[in-house]
């Protein structure tokens, strides 16, 4: 880290690099599973969020925003290790999960050793008294909370769009919340800012579940680095099957019956509208998002950082 701080590029390889040494420097016990996670690591988008929003008006990235970057990614990983478990997959961008090649119970063990990682890694701050404000509990606790509504939900046909958007502003839109908002505070933000940061993080991250959610339906089968049409298949509701579910006639009761296989859903709704309805659904939170970048004072890197975020989030591909 060069003293004063780290250009964006810098910070980036730095908080990649925090998050390989946590996997990497585990205790001998657990080592094997966390070098083996190494190999499944995303695109980082959680940290890039941070991290941008952390960039001064020197264009500067402190060492305690390197660290929550890493913190923030070694949170989200713990949980895909735990999602993995709970959807009993396979394969995890394109690489055998955790519980498969190990175990359920060795993964499940990892994924709260990571937890206690990020942890870890976020106490290593330099001035822990100026970031009290960042509860990271009280936004893993939210995660925790949508996962458990998705949970209960499994195969409810009768869940409403507003059910489900409570369910992602947990499960998805929380971390991303986080990331833009801690950020933000490392940067100095005035309380109104703040407050920007945090909508933006949070409908960035609506976007990138909803994105999803379309993507399960419209990938081809080999075009994608996990399992397409796992969310029907596991009765998993997410908004384009809510939408068929209430506004085609009859499909819900073929659907509870089992009359709709899985070769048949996608295009089941794309004529209903379900997918239109859920892009849709995202664009509106893309215009919100586009208004809070736009009533923020951004350097014009730190503002196209922020769009080229939002866009991915919402035309991502695998």
């Amino acid at each position: 880290m060069i003293d004063g701080g780290a250009t964006f590029d810098e910070a980036v390889k730095l908080a990649e690099a925090g998050v390989d040494r946590a996997l990497s420097s585990s205790p001998p016990v657990i080592r094997e599973y966390t070098g083996h996670l190494k190999a499944s690591r995303g695109k980082f988008i959680r940290a890039i969020s941070l991290l941008s929003c952390a960039e001064n008006s020197e264009g500067q990235i402190s060492a305690d925003a390197v660290s929550f970057a890493a913190a923030i990614e070694l949170l989200h990983l713990a949980t895909l290790v735990h999602d993995d478990v709970i959807d009993d997959a396979d394969k995890r961008r394109g690489v055998i999960t955790l519980q498969k090649k190990y175990g359920k119970k060795n993964a499940v063990i990892c994924g709260d050793y990571l937890l206690c990682a990020a942890l870890k890694t976020a106490s290593a701050v330099s001035d822990r008294k100026r970031y009290l404000n960042i509860d990271i509990p009280d936004y893993m606790s939210r995660v925790c909370l949508g996962e458990l509504r998705q949970n209960i939900n499994i195969g409810n046909f009768d869940l409403s769009t507003y059910g489900y958007m409570k369910i992602i502003l947990g499960k998805t839109a929380a971390l991303f919340e986080a990331s833009f908002f801690m950020g933000a505070v490392i940067c100095g933000a005035n309380d109104a800012d703040l407050k920007k940061y945090t909508r933006l993080g949070r409908f960035t991250g609506m976007i990138f579940q909803l994105t999803d959610d379309c993507m399960d339906y419209e990938m081809p089968e080999g075009g994608a680095k996990k399992p397409v049409r796992s969310d029907y298949e596991q009765g998993v509701i997410t908004l384009p099957l809510i939408y068929a579910l209430e506004n085609t006639a009859g499909f819900k009761d073929a659907v509870r019956e089992g009359k709709i296989p899985k070769s048949e859903v996608c295009a089941a709704l794309k004529s209903s509208g379900g997918l239109d309805f859920t892009r849709s659904v995202s664009a509106k939170y893309r215009e919100k998002a586009m208004r809070l970048i736009d009533a923020l004072l951004l350097t014009d890197c730190k503002r196209a950082r922020l769009l080229s975020i939002l866009d991915k989030a919402y035309a991502r591909k695998e």
